[in-house]
C-alpha cells in the first residue's frame, strides 16, 4: 500500500469516528470534481449556531424576571433591571463565573431580540427537545433547523452541519458531523498530512498534483462502464474524500494557537474556523445540567452566565473573524421551570419559556411575548406583535420555525416543503424579525 493510499484511508477513518457524511450522490460529486478544479468553492454565509441550554433553563434569572409571588428567592421585584426594550434578573451579586446579564445586556442589548411566553405544550424533556429543535412535536422525522438550514444552502459542504449534541435529527436530508475537539479538527483537516502535520506531508505538491490527474482520468475512463450500485458508491466517496480534503484543508489557518477552556468556547470555535474556511454551515452547540430539581437557585447561577459567556465568546470570535456581519445566534431550551420550589429548593419541568436572537436583518433592543405573574403565557397576536385579551394565539414552537424558515430564505425549499409545519396563514409571525 502506498502513501497516498494510506493517508486516504486513515482520512476516512478519521471522518467515520468524528461522524463525517463525505459521500455525495455520484453525479453531484462528478460535476464538483470536474468543474471546480478538483475543490469545493467556499460556503460565504450566512452561517447559524444554536445554543441549547438543555435540561431547562430558569427564564425568571434571565430574560423574563419575576419578583413577586416567591417565583425566585434572590431578588426582588424593585430590583429587576432594563436595558432599552429589555427587562432582565440582576445576576451580578449571585453568579458564579461566567458573565452577568448586567454585562450582556448592556453590550448586546441592542442586537438582542427576546420572545417570552413560548408554549412548548409539554413538558418532558425528549418530546420538548424534539419540539424545540424542529418545530415538530409528534413526529421523529423532522429535522432540526440547523439540519435544515444546512440542507437548502450548503449540502455538499464536507461539515455542513456540526452537532455537539442534543437533539440533533437530520431528515436524512444532510450529513450530520461530529469534531468534538480542535486537535481533531486540525487531524481532519490535514488528512494527507502525517497526524496532521502540515510540515510532514506524504507527498509533496507537484506528486499530490500528478495523482489527482491520474484519479481524473480514471474517473473520466470508469464513466463509461457500468458499474454496480456498490461500486458506484464506493468510486463516490472516493472522490468525496479526494474533493472535501482539499476544501476541509482551508480550516488550517484560522484554528487558534490557544484553545479556550470554557466547554461552549470550545465548541464554538470549531464551528467560527469551520464557517471562515466556508465548510461549513450551521452547528449546534449544547451544554446540559440545566434540569435543576435540587438547588435550582445554585445550578442556575452557575450555568446561566456559563452560557451568557459561551454567546459573548462566540459573537467576540466572530467579530475577530470578519464573519460577524454573517453569523446568527439563537438560544434556547426544551422548557422552563416551574414558579414555585419543590422540597428540595429545585424546580421541576415548566412547558412555558423563551429564546433569543441575534444576527443580521434582526431588529433588537426588542423583547416581544409576555408571561403574567403566575408564569403563564398571555395569548399574542400574531400580526401586531402584541400581547392580546382578544383573538389571540399561544405561540408555539412551530410559529418560531416557520417565522426562521422565512428568514433563512428556505421557507420554499423542496426539502423545507417536504416536513411542513401546518402554521396557519393567520397565525404566522408577521415581521418577527422587524
Amino acid at each position: 500500500m502506498n502513501k497516498l493510499e494510506l493517508g486516504r484511508r486513515r482520512f476516512l477513518r478519521r471522518c467515520s469516528l468524528a461522524g463525517l457524511g463525505l459521500a455525495m450522490p455520484w453525479k453531484g460529486i462528478e460535476s464538483t470534481f470536474a468543474q471546480q478544479n478538483h475543490e469545493l468553492p467556499a460556503y460565504e454565509g450566512p452561517y447559524y449556531i444554536v445554543f441549547n441550554a438543555a435540561g431547562g433553563w430558569d427564564t425568571t434569572y434571565l430574560m423574563d424576571p419575576k419578583g413577586v409571588g416567591g417565583i425566585n428567592r434572590l431578588y426582588e421585584e424593585s430590583e429587576i433591571l432594563t436595558e432599552g426594550g429589555h427587562r432582565y434578573a440582576p445576576t451580578e451579586k449571585t453568579r458564579e463565573g461566567g458573565v452577568s446579564n448586567e454585562s450582556f445586556f448592556k453590550e448586546f442589548g441592542k442586537e438582542l431580540l427576546i420572545f417570552n411566553g413560548l408554549d412548548y405544550s409539554v413538558n418532558n424533556h425528549a418530546p420538548c427537545s424534539r419540539y424545540m429543535a424542529t418545530g415538530k412535536l409528534d413526529s421523529l422525522a423532522y429535522p432540526t433547523f440547523a439540519a435544515l438550514v444546512a440542507a437548502c444552502r450548503g449540502q455538499s459542504c464536507p461539515l455542513s452541519f456540526l452537532t455537539f449534541g442534543n437533539y440533533s435529527a437530520t431528515g436524512n436530508l444532510v450529513a450530520m458531523s461530529r469534531v468534538p475537539y480542535l486537535p481533531s479538527l486540525r487531524r481532519i483537516a490535514n488528512a494527507d498530512s502525517m497526524d496532521g502535520n502540515i510540515r510532514s506531508p506524504y507527498h509533496d505538491d507537484f506528486a499530490i498534483s500528478k495523482i489527482e490527474r491520474a484519479i481524473d482520468e480514471r474517473r473520466r475512463e470508469r464513466k463509461q462502464q457500468s458499474l454496480l450500485p456498490r461500486q458506484q458508491r464506493a468510486e463516490s466517496m472516493l472522490y468525496a474524500a479526494q474533493v472535501n480534503s482539499k476544501a476541509l484543508a482551508r480550516v488550517t489557518p484560522h484554528i487558534p494557537d490557544q484553545l479556550p477552556k470554557q466547554r461552549l468556547a470550545q465548541q464554538a470555535e470549531i464551528a467560527l474556523t469551520s464557517f471562515k474556511a466556508g465548510v461549513c454551515v450551521s452547528a449546534n452547540l449544547s451544554i446540559g445540567q440545566f434540569d435543576s430539581h435540587a438547588n435550582n437557585d445554585r445550578d442556575q447561577m452557575k450555568l446561566i452566565p456559563e452560557l451568557l459567556e459561551g454567546i459573548a465568546y462566540t459573537l467576540h470570535r466572530a467579530e475577530d473573524l470578519g464573519i460577524r456581519d454573517k453569523l446568527v445566534v439563537i438560544a434556547q431550551s426544551e422548557m422552563g421551570r416551574t414558579p414555585d420550589y419543590n422540597q428540595g429548593n429545585g424546580k421541576d419541568h415548566w412547558s412555558i419559556g423563551s429564546m433569543m436572537f441575534v444576527g443580521p436583518k434582526i431588529v433588537g433592543d426588542r423583547t416581544l411575548g409576555k408571561t403574567d405573574e403566575k408564569q403563564f403565557a398571555l395569548p399574542f397576536d400574531p400580526m401586531t406583535l402584541k400581547v392580546t385579551e382578544q383573538d389571540g394565539i399561544r405561540v408555539r414552537p412551530e410559529h418560531i420555525h416557520q417565522a426562521l424558515r422565512e428568514y433563512a430564505g428556505i421557507d420554499s425549499h423542496p426539502s423545507s416543503l417536504a416536513f411542513p409545519l401546518g402554521v396557519k396563514e393567520e397565525e404566522s409571525l408577521q415581521g418577527l424579525w422587524g
